[in-house]
């Protein structure tokens, strides 16, 4: 099938657009953003993802995917347009569909000039209502079309986890696939794409498949928050959080799951925005959204959790103290620095007098962007934490659990944000603290 992938560059356009590509489809990947196309048609991945640089270049070969800035030529030329773009919280906590509104007007226009049927599928993530009330008329009215007779309007929305978005895209089984359709004929042509999946295939209404998107995660993002309570409280009592974990996990009401890990909170593009533009539109619904509103408050208090910890261990003041921040991406397996914990962290503890050198090993650049040359950053992991202070561990990147890492360190503190890190493998003379646990272990 022909398929246009519109906002191709972002983290669900280009798996999109790529995974789509490697199942065989014919695929335009359309952004605005010049450059980003550029290095997407020399086989450069925009963002960080495992394994996208390989099926990237393989697709390229095939001439599978093809790169573009013409949104008009590829939607006359393909049966499905793929709406992929972001869809981030206004200041007011509710949801900013001005990239959404101008994709479908550009698709309308395109629509105008195409002579078949075409099904416009919006993935990005947005409130119920959205794909009905505001894309649907937009289309309508720049196509000069009517929906039903002309073209097609469904909701697919994406269940992809960064750092295994690839994984998550070509093997949906534990996820499954929701096509919310106006109609049988849209839903059909959509449900064609995704014949050979192994998968569940889930038929709804649009609404429906808008807000499963919202209630996923946001009953994910209210587990890790009761899990940051509950961890915080144990600490304060002397517990171990990981040992009333396991015991929660033998419950086969709750079982097991990495959103019980107790941490620096959530972030990503995802959890924080969503879980807040739900809020949002609950409230403008006349529902107070209690535990959505509690969700929220706890992960946003969350990471200065680490911050008082190191106070605590540390000391107080800590001006002009060497720490060395490990991990600045929200979770390990991407780049991505949107939400992240790590951002809080880092701005706290200048505003400490802290001296920081941080490290990761994919976010680098982007916390460029975020910190400029506020910090110190180091190439790598040992350059951190050479004669620090103390350590911070943000991010639970696999390299940061090897206890020798850590043997250049003078102060030889350790917070750990994650529980990454054994402290039984460490050489002598380390005092290891960590989210969730009683008191300091001494090496």
């Amino acid at each position: 099938m022909r398929i246009t992938v519109v906002g191709g560059a972002g983290y669900v356009g280009l798996t999109t657009a790529v995974c789509l590509a490697a199942k065989g489809h014919e695929v335009f990947c359309v952004d605005k953003d010049n450059e980003k196309v550029l290095k997407i048609g020399k086989g450069i991945p925009v963002i960080y993802e495992q394994g996208l640089e390989e099926l990237l270049t393989e697709v390229l070969s095939k001439k599978a995917l093809i790169p573009t800035l013409d949104l008009d030529t590829a939607v006359q030329n393909s049966d499905v347009s793929f709406i992929c773009v972001g869809t981030p919280c206004s200041d007011d906590g509710c949801i900013n569909l001005d990239q959404i509104k101008d994709v479908a007007e550009q698709i309308g226009c395109a629509l105008r000039k195409r002579v078949g049927y075409h099904v416009v599928v919006v993935k990005s993530t947005v409130v119920p209502g959205t794909t009905e009330n505001v894309v649907l008329p937009i289309i309508e009215k720049f196509s000069g079309k009517k929906v039903r007779t002309d073209f097609g309007v469904c909701m697919n929305p994406e269940f992809l986890k960064e750092g295994r978005a690839i994984n998550d895209f070509m093997f949906p089984k534990n996820a499954g696939i929701v096509i919310g359709a106006l109609d049988q004929k849209s839903g059909d042509l959509i449900a064609e794409i995704y014949e050979d999946f192994d998968s569940e295939i889930m038929r709804t209404s649009i609404r429906a498949a808008e807000m499963i998107k919202y209630a996923r995660n946001s009953y994910l993002a209210k587990d890790v928050s009761f899990s940051n309570e509950i961890a915080n409280i144990c600490r304060r009592l002397g517990i171990d959080y990981l040992d009333v974990k396991k015991g929660m996990e033998l419950d086969a009401r709750i079982g097991r799951g990495r959103f019980l890990d107790a941490g620096a909170g959530f972030g990503g593009s995802c959890f924080p925005k969503d879980v807040t533009a739900l809020t949002a539109k609950a409230k403008e619904c006349g529902i107070s959204p209690i535990l959505l509103d509690a969700t929220l408050e706890v992960n946003a208090a969350q990471p200065y959790e680490l911050v008082r910890l190191t106070k605590d261990v540390v000391g107080n003041p800590l001006q002009g103290k060497k720490i060395a921040i490990l991990g600045l991406a929200f979770k390990p397996g991407t780049d991505d620095m949107r939400e992240a914990p790590s951002v809080k962290i880092v701005e706290s503890l200048l505003r400490e007098g802290c001296k920081l050198r941080v490290y990761d090993c994919k976010a680098v650049n982007n916390a460029k962007k975020i910190f400029g040359a506020k910090v110190t950053y180091a190439k790598t992991a040992e350059d951190a934490l050479k004669s620090a202070d103390a350590c911070v561990i943000v991010t639970e990147w696999p390299e940061f659990s090897n206890p020798k890492l850590y043997t250049s360190m003078r102060g030889r503190v350790i917070i750990d944000g994650r529980r990454v890190l054994d402290p039984a493998g460490l050489s002598s003379g380390f005092k290891y603290h960590a989210i969730g646990f009683p008191n300091a272990i001494e090496t």
